[in-house]
């Protein structure tokens, strides 16, 4: 691609950041420029946004029903699986499974839910009295 030819199309983050972008100058040589998006890219990202969105409503439907504890919402909303959750707690991949459930997360320890709220960057208070319709969190 040559150096004029780099896409510059908008997208969410364009006054915000750039990115690089490998092209061919007038003579030839390899050269990085920094384009502020592409129309395609731009899409995409918007696809895959949607996608997180609708896990994010669809977990806190299932947290609203008492299907799931919490937790499945604030993991959906912070872009975590069980695995990076158990990483960021100490806890085994089980313990997490187990604790998504709503009777056996509300007889969690304080320090169990401590651990969880770190990894949340929240306040434990606000992860036991999550109130969706009110705080839009």
């Amino acid at each position: 691609m040559k150096r004029e030819d780099i896409p510059q199309d908008p997208g969410a983050l364009h006054n915000v950041t750039k990115e690089v972008s490998y092209a061919v100058d007038e003579n030839g040589n390899y050269v990085t420029e920094l384009s502020t998006g592409w129309d395609v890219k731009i899409k995409a990202l918007d696809v895959a946004w949607n996608d997180i969105e609708k896990k994010v409503a669809d977990a806190r439907k299932k947290f609203l029903n008492n299907e799931a504890s919490p937790l499945l919402y604030f993991m959906e909303l912070k872009l975590m699986d069980i695995k990076i959750l158990s990483d960021y707690t100490g806890f085994w991949k089980w313990q997490v499974k187990r604790h998504l459930k709503p009777h056996v997360f509300e007889k969690l320890s304080a320090k169990k839910l401590q651990k969880y709220a770190t990894a949340f960057d929240i306040t434990v208070d606000a992860l036991k009295n999550v109130n969706l319709n009110e705080t839009g969190v």
